[in-house]
């Protein structure tokens, strides 16, 4: 099991535009093709901050997920497109983590 870190920089005035989106439209969508997300975050001191977790059981369900997530007509043609207006992608990090031993998000 691991977890995705995926840390994304929003556009001057977009942060509010954004985690609307992600909450209404692009989690729920992708928690319906089986992806699970363990918290969706905003920076408390950086307005265009937005960080959200998700985890994987195994390297080939995270390449399954993504298959169905983003090769999906509506990825392409409902979501895709409005994600430039909201998020800078040339800043969005990812990091593939793993709990330790202790930790309670397993």
């Amino acid at each position: 099991m691991f977890f995705e870190l995926r840390e994304y920089r929003t556009l001057p005035g977009q942060r509010e535009n954004w985690v609307r989106f992600m909450e209404e439209e692009i989690i729920p969508f992708q928690v319906s093709k089986g992806m699970t997300i363990l918290g969706s975050f905003v920076g408390e001191e950086e307005d265009d901050l937005y960080i959200w977790v998700r985890r994987f059981d195994s390297e080939e369900q995270r390449e399954k997920l993504y298959e169905a997530v983003y090769e999906s007509e509506y990825w392409a043609n409902e979501v895709a497109p409005r994600i430039p207006d909201m998020m800078d992608r040339s800043k969005i990090v990812v990091r593939r983590i793993e709990a330790t031993p202790r930790s309670v998000i397993q």
